[in-house]
């Protein structure tokens, strides 16, 4: 068999990271570019993680009492007028729709005609649209509360796209949901950013912190946003999940209202929340190696690949027969409460390209099997998180396959929660908040940055030492969070310990 090559993706991590996320995505085949300037081709591997993301999310959301809906594309300009905040937020990513058709131009091509009267601006979110909608819906308290989420895409027109991070097209779930009252919506958001963390955390294997977003790291328009933050191999921070308490700012623009047990007209409450393909840059940096993709079973879209191994026509029907066999077998196994997802990977090709073509795409076990294997009833067992492989029985690996996966999903939990653990300090003065963010520090190495737990008094006080370092406040964490302490920055007490870090 093929030796593998020494890093099958290059660059490496260590030498250029944003370089070596663009080759793990080409090498395990998830997405490309396309023609339209910032958009991408989510290609068959990457849309079938894709789609078990969202069975899983969608499963969670509707254990707790949500429906799917879809709402329109385009929103008239005058809905997002009506909410200033929203609007101002929002209003340098807006894609606008001015024209109807198209002509002939007399000098060649084509070019807009039929000029609407009003713009039409395709959905950056979809809280005004929704909500004039709901306007509609809501006149009681007994048509309370709604719980809904669409599965769209959106248009933020981004100058610097990445795939999967940031495109001028994603796709994602809003949930967008109305309420009587304020403590029943806050509930909701609260809720809705636990499912996400329990989704990151269980099904990811990616550690994940909850906290509220300060004033200027807010949802426009939303009195509060809850975000979970996770921390990948680079030890930059990804927000991977959002919640938003909306207050009655969307219900008084859109002119939500109902009428209440006691007879009076009310204005609702309201919230949305949201995950997008984001979530499958966030496996990348989470999970990847210099070898490219590595898929928590949960989510793998194949969680095993079988291997047929022989050399000739006489061989290949015997060992084909064998591993339909073997494949069966394993499919009746159960993981995680569904079948196991196992393939047979039987193309022409040379059989170190064909290792290595699923050692990028990440899938979690490979079996390779041939006539000897067949001799002795054993497989050869290939682990995408460990460097060896072994052989063992045929038997004893389909017995105890729900635990290989299980060991593999909880190992990578693991070793990103050490990362994030061994990334994280408490920081108490600003010469040491400097040294921690300045890359490649020349008195002591072992300083990288990470995660900064850190007091501070006021947000406005430290905004231009955050935009000289390029450090963000993520959030202030919910869990652990020490209330007392001393600004690093002014002095001043300070009742909030947040985490500092550079962010994606």
């Amino acid at each position: 068999m093929a030796k593998a090559p020494k890093n099958a993706i290059q660059p490496t991590r260590a030498e250029d990271y944003p370089e070596w996320y663009q080759q793990v995505i080409r090498a395990a085949d998830l997405a490309e570019s396309s023609p339209v300037r910032g958009c991408m081709v989510i290609k068959p591997w990457g849309y079938r993680l894709w789609e078990n993301m969202q069975r899983a999310l969608d499963d969670m959301f509707k254990a707790t009492g949500h429906q799917n809906a879809y709402f329109p594309l385009f929103i008239p300009m005058s809905f997002l007028e009506k909410e200033a905040e929203h609007v101002e937020g929002f209003a340098k990513e807006c894609a606008v729709v001015t024209h109807h058709r198209l002509e002939p131009d007399p000098k060649g091509g084509l070019r807009p005609a039929g000029k609407l009267d009003e713009p039409l601006i395709v959905r950056p979110t979809s809280e005004t649209i929704i909500g004039a909608t709901y306007a509609k819906w809501v006149q009681s308290y007994r048509d309370l509360p709604i719980l809904i989420n669409q599965w769209a895409n959106v248009v933020r027109w981004e100058m610097r796209t990445r795939m999967f991070l940031r495109t001028a097209e994603f796709l994602w779930q809003e949930g967008h949901t109305v309420h009587a009252t304020s403590e029943e919506a806050v509930e909701e958001t609260e809720r809705m950013i636990d499912v996400y963390a329990d989704f990151a955390e269980n099904w990811m294997a990616m550690p994940v912190t909850i906290g509220s977003k300060t004033p200027a790291e807010r949802f426009p328009g939303a009195v509060e946003t809850l975000s979970i933050e996770a921390m990948m191999q680079d030890r930059k921070a990804l927000q991977a999940g959002t919640s938003h308490f909306l207050g009655q700012n969307f219900s008084k623009a859109q002119e939500i209202m109902f009428q209440s047990e006691a007879g009076e007209r009310e204005f609702a409450w309201t919230t949305s929340w949201g995950v997008s393909t984001r979530l499958v840059g966030a496996l990348i940096m989470t999970h990847s190696d210099d070898d490219g993709f590595v898929l928590p079973p949960k989510l793998a879209p194949a969680q095993i690949v079988i291997l047929p191994i022989y050399k000739n026509d006489e061989q290949r029907g015997p060992v084909l027969e064998y591993v339909e066999s073997l494949r069966k077998e394993l499919a009746d196994q159960k993981y995680n409460d569904v079948p196991v997802r196992v393939e047979i990977d039987d193309r022409d090709i040379r059989g170190g390209e064909k290792k290595w073509h699923h050692v990028k795409r990440g899938v979690p076990i490979r079996l390779e099997v041939g006539p000897k294997d067949m001799e002795k009833n054993s497989v050869f067992v290939g682990r995408r998180d460990q460097p060896k492989s072994n052989g063992m029985t045929r038997d004893e690996f389909v017995a105890g396959v729900a635990t290989v996966l299980g060991d593999i999903q909880q190992g990578l939990f693991d070793r990103a929660a050490k990362l994030r653990s061994d990334n994280t300090v408490s920081i108490t003065n600003e010469a040491d908040f400097r040294a921690f963010f300045t890359p490649k520090n020349a008195d002591n190495p072992e300083i990288h940055g990470g995660f900064a737990y850190c007091h501070f008094a006021d947000e406005d006080s430290i905004e231009d030492l955050l935009k000289e370092l390029k450090v963000t406040i993520r959030c202030v964490p919910r869990d652990d969070n020490d209330k007392s302490g001393t600004c690093f920055f002014t002095g001043k007490p300070a009742a909030k310990k947040a985490i500092f870090a550079k962010a994606y």
